[in-house]
C-alpha cells in the first residue's frame, strides 16, 4: 500500500518555493498594481516526492520541519548541521552541486521575488488535531466542497477563496501575498555555494541526529509554507525500530511489544496521507507517532517486529485508525469522546479489567454520581498500577486565564470564575467545558480542545470542584484519549498470558489480524 502511494509520486518538488507572508492583503498590494498580480489558488502547489529509497514499503517521515522560517521575518535563522556516524555524506542537489564530507552545513537566505504571487482562500481553524481537522474536511467534501488540510503551525483546513463557505461553518478569509522565497546554500572553506532542490542526502554509515543514527536516506525538501523539512526515506518495518520502544517501553514483555508493532504499523498505513500537503507521510513528533533513533532498538525490540512483520489490524479489508494511548483508568473511551468523528464499531466504551469487577461497577459513567464511585473506589482495572491511572491538578485562574490566551480563545482581560461540564460521553469523559469571565464573557471548550488548552489535565475523564475562589480541582483517571489499547493494560494481560492477538481482539473487537489483501 505505502510502496504503490510512493511509487506514483514522480518528480521533486520545483525550485524556490515562495514563503507566504500572511499580512493583510490590503498592505501588500496597492490598487495602482494589483491587476498586474495574478491568483494561485490556496496555497503553493508542489510536485510529489519521488521515492529515492530502493527499499520495499517506505515512509517519507519529516524528522525537522520548518526550516528556514525565521528568514523571512528578517531574523536569522539556525543552519541545519548533518554529521555522518563513519564515512562521509553525500549530498546532491539540482543543479549537479555535489558534496563529500563528515559534516555539511547549510544554511538559509531570502530572495525578493520580481512577480509576487497572491494565494486567496478560507481558513478554519486551529484544531487541536489532524482527526478534527480531517472530519471537517470530510464534511465540506460531502458537501462537494474540496479543501486542504495544512499544518503550519496549528492544524487548519484550507478551502478556494473564490468558494461561498456554509453559514454554519466559521473561517477566516485570507489573501496572501508571496514575495519572497528561501533558498539553501552550502557553507564551504571559502565561502558559500547556492544548492536548488530537488537535494538528495546518503549516509552510508549513518546520520548523527538527536543523540541517534538514522540510515536514510533523505531529502531536503520545500514544504506548503515556503520552509524546508529534512525527510527520511525509512522502511517501514525499520521506522518501527523507532516507534515500538518510545511508545510502550523496551522492557515490555514480548505479547504487549508484538501487539505495539501492529498497532504502530497499522497506525502509519492508515496515517499515510498526514502530511500529504507537504509531500511526506509523517512526522516524528506527537501529532503522528514518536520516531526517534531506530538504531537503539534492542533484541526483544527486532524480534517483536520481525514476529509480526506486514501484519495489521483492518476493517473492511482496510487499515483501521489503531490509536492508542498510556492508561485509560479503567475505561475505554469511544473514539468520538476523543475527536470529532464518526463512531466506528471497534472503538466502543466498555470497562477494561476482569468480568467480576465489571459487574460492580455502576454505568453509565456519564451520570456523575457513579462516575465519582468509579474514580474514589478501589480499581480492579487493568493497568491500575500505571502511576497516572488517577491523578489529581490544581489549576488557578491566572493559569487557565493565560492558556485560553495563548490558544486565542480569550483576550488578556478574560478572568474565569467559574467552570462547569456541560457533557460527558459515555465513558464518563468530558466532551464539553464551559469556562464563565467575570464580566460575563464565556468560553466552550470541546473534545480534544479541552487538553490542548487546559495542559496539565493528563486525560478528559475527571470531576472538577472549587476550592477556593479562582482555584479548582481536578480528579481524574487515565493518561491520554482512552480510545484504543491502553498500553499498561496490554501489559499487566501480557504478563497473565495473554497472547498479542488476544490483546488486540481485546481492545479492537470485530477486527481482523493479519496480512493486508
Amino acid at each position: 500500500m505505502i510502496k504503490s502511494y510512493l511509487q506514483a509520486q514522480k518528480s521533486f518538488f520545483v525550485f524556490g518555493l515562495l514563503l507566504l507572508i500572511g499580512v493583510p492583503y490590503s498592505k501588500q498590494v496597492s490598487n495602482a498594481n494589483s491587476r498586474y498580480v495574478k491568483l494561485f489558488g490556496t496555497h503553493q502547489a508542489l510536485p510529489e516526492t519521488p521515492l529515492i529509497s530502493s527499499e520495499k514499503n517506505v515512509l517519507l517521515v519529516g524528522i525537522q520541519p520548518y526550516l528556514g522560517k525565521e528568514i523571512i521575518n528578517d531574523h536569522k535563522s539556525p543552519s541545519l548541521r548533518l554529521v555522518s556516524n563513519g564515512r562521509n555524506l553525500i549530498l546532491k542537489d539540482a543543479d549537479g552541486v555535489i558534496r563529500k564530507a563528515k559534516e555539511i552545513n547549510i544554511g538559509w537566505r531570502a530572495q525578493q521575488l520580481l512577480n509576487p504571487k497572491v494565494f486567496v482562500r478560507h481558513k478554519i481553524g486551529p484544531f487541536a488535531s489532524f482527526e478534527s481537522a480531517e472530519r471537517l474536511a470530510n464534511d465540506l467534501k460531502d458537501k462537494g466542497i474540496e479543501s486542504t488540510i495544512a499544518h503550519p503551525l496549528d492544524w487548519e483546513v484550507w478551502v478556494s477563496g473564490d468558494i461561498k463557505m456554509p453559514p454554519a461553518i466559521k473561517s477566516n478569509y485570507q489573501k496572501i501575498k508571496v514575495s519572497k522565497t528561501v533558498s539553501p546554500y552550502l557553507y564551504v572553506n571559502k565561502g558559500k555555494i547556492s544548492l536548488k532542490g530537488p537535494i538528495s542526502l546518503e549516509a552510508p554509515d549513518g546520520l548523527r541526529w538527536e543523540q541517534g543514527v538514522y540510515l536514510g536516506p533523505f531529502s531536503i525538501q520545500l514544504d506548503a509554507y515556503g520552509s524546508w523539512t529534512l525527510v527520511e526515506h525509512v522502511p517501514i518495518e525499520r521506522y518501527l525500530s523507532g516507534v515500538v520502544p518510545y511508545e510502550i517501553g523496551a522492557s515490555s514483555p514480548e505479547a504487549a511489544l508484538e501487539a505495539q508493532a501492529v498497532l504502530a504499523r497499522t497506525w502509519a498505513m492508515a496515517n499515510s496521507h498526514r502530511f500529504k500537503v507537504d509531500g511526506y507521510n509523517l512526522c516524528s513528533d506527537t501529532q503522528c507517532q514518536v520516531y526517534k533513533d531506530p538504531s537503539n532498538a534492542n533484541l526483544k525490540i527486532k524480534t517483536a517486529i520481525k514476529k509480526t512483520t506486514g501484519q495489521i489490524l483492518t476493517w473492511s479489508q482496510k487499515p483501521i485508525n489503531t490509536v492508542y494511548h498510556a492508561t485509560n483508568g479503567g475505561v475505554m473511551a469511544s473514539v468520538d469522546e476523543a475527536w470529532s468523528i464518526n463512531q466506528v464499531p471497534y472503538l466502543q466504551m466498555r470497562l477494561d479489567g476482569p468480568k467480576q469487577w465489571t459487574r460492580s461497577v455502576d454505568l453509565p459513567l456519564s451520570n456523575e454520581k457513579y462516575l465519582k464511585s468509579f474514580l474514589f473506589s478501589k480499581s480492579e482495572a487493568f493497568g491500575s498500577d500505571h502511576p497516572l491511572f488517577r491523578w489529581e491538578r490544581t489549576i488557578d485562574s491566572s493559569q487557565i486565564s493565560q492558556q485560553l490566551n495563548q490558544a486565542q480563545k480569550v483576550g488578556s482581560s478574560f478572568y474565569p470564575n467559574k467552570i462547569e461540564v456541560v457533557r460527558r460521553g459515555s465513558s464518563g469523559r468530558v466532551t464539553s467545558l464551559k469556562i464563565y469571565g467575570k464580566t460575563g464573557s464565556e468560553v466552550l471548550l470541546k473534545l480534544d480542545e479541552i487538553r490542548s488548552v487546559l495542559r496539565e489535565l493528563p486525560s478528559t475523564l475527571f470531576v472538577v470542584k472549587e476550592i477556593k475562589e479562582g482555584k479548582w480541582l481536578f480528579s481524574g483517571g487515565g493518561f491520554g484519549h482512552g480510545a484504543g489499547m491502553s498500553q499498561s493494560g496490554a501489559i499487566e494481560l501480557a504478563k497473565k498470558g495473554w497472547t498479542t492477538k488476544q490483546i488486540l481482539s481485546h481492545y479492537y473487537p470485530k477486527t481482523k489480524y493479519g496480512f493486508l489483501p
